[in-house]
């Protein structure tokens, strides 16, 4: 990084911010991360000391849902994030200059801080270079020319891990996700998959990154551990009732008005990773579950091509067995029903044992 470049802490105060809205900020930072109270002077010794972080933000086959996701991020807020925390240099949304001085920009990035910068790729992209044009040369060049440089590639959306709503079926521009790009094999990729994913997801690995120098632990998939370890599923508001067998048979019934599970009308929790039970949307406000629609899986590969998003699967997947939702709540309450009989019968005999003593 350039010598005069300036810390984050320093770019932060010279904004406005006070020390205080500066703890503030890394305090909620830690939480987003999942660190621990004690964790938190780790993340303000990180603000303080380093520097910001360049990034290019490329564009491929996409809607700019991604785009529009992390800039509403509340925890780290956007603004943090763009103002101190990193230095994009290149996005096709949100930078104020285009044409020749824009992608002049990029170059200089590559050019003056080569294996210092990252890359954020957001959507698929297409299998034929006529269907991606950026600038006079194909996307899949530009994407390939600005990831020989970097530090790390990080991959925000379906589109981009998986080929999302592009590849899927009749995937007319032959559509595929960065694997089928040519980067170094030692540049490591991060993927963040959904459609979109959650803004504080997608800021926070950026922030893991700012605090730690790393990147944070990732599954076998590439994805982040810290908010993909989980099926939504496990975290549902709406579990209990599931394993009570209680279900929302269509949406004008009585279940459906009193919070029951969706998984019979197309409900994709229990087969779908993600961390939107547990960190939810919009600062934290709700998810499609708890407003009352079911998951389609959009973090999943192939999302858009498994069946109707309304209509069940016949059985749920699990680790050793499969459970038919036709028969959990039966099953369920035989189980209950038989715990309460031995329940019951061992209470008479302890009573009737005490009463010998006596």
């Amino acid at each position: 990084m350039k010598e005069n470049q300036k810390t984050i802490l320093q770019e932060a105060l010279d904004r406005g911010f006070s020390r205080r809205d500066f703890m503030k900020m890394c305090t909620a930072l830690a939480a987003t991360l999942g660190l621990s109270h004690a964790k938190t002077n780790e993340v303000v010794h990180a603000m303080e000391t380093k520097e910001r972080v360049p990034v290019i933000w490329l564009e491929a086959q996409d809607c700019t849902g991604c785009s529009e996701s992390f800039i509403r991020s509340f925890q780290p807020s956007a603004q943090s994030v763009l103002l101190d925390m990193i230095s994009l240099e290149y996005t096709e949304v949100l930078s104020a200059a285009s044409g020749h001085a824009v992608e002049m920009a990029m170059e200089n990035v590559i050019k003056n801080y080569n294996g210092k910068y990252i890359v954020v790729i957001e959507g698929a992209v297409p299998g034929e270079d006529d269907f991606l044009y950026v600038g006079g040369r194909s996307g899949r060049s530009v994407i390939e020319h600005a990831c020989s440089g970097a530090l790390a590639v990080f991959a925000y959306g379906t589109c981009a891990c998986h080929g999302g709503i592009q590849a899927a079926h009749p995937n007319p521009t032959g559509a595929e996700s960065i694997d089928g790009l040519k980067i170094d094999s030692s540049i490591p990729i991060v993927k963040v998959p959904g459609c979109p994913p959650i803004a504080e997801v997608m800021t926070g690995v950026i922030a893991h990154y700012i605090t730690f120098g790393a990147l944070p632990e990732l599954d076998n998939l590439g994805r982040p551990k810290a908010f993909y370890r989980h099926r939504i599923h496990d975290k549902c508001n709406r579990r209990a009732y599931f394993d009570a067998g209680l279900f929302v048979e269509n949406f004008d019934d009585e279940g459906a008005q009193q919070g029951y599970c969706l998984y019979k009308v197309g409900c994709k929790g229990p087969t779908t990773y993600s961390s939107c039970a547990e960190m939810r949307w919009n600062g934290g406000v709700s998810f499609p579950i708890l407003s009352g629609n079911p998951c389609i899986g959009c973090t999943e590969k192939d999302f858009w091509d498994n069946g109707p998003f309304f209509e069940r699967m016949a059985k749920i997947p699990g680790t050793q067995t499969t459970i038919n939702p036709d028969k959990v709540g039966a099953t369920i309450v035989g189980v209950a029903a038989a715990g309460v009989a031995v329940h019951a019968t061992a209470t008479a005999i302890k009573k009737k044992s005490e009463e010998k003593k006596k």
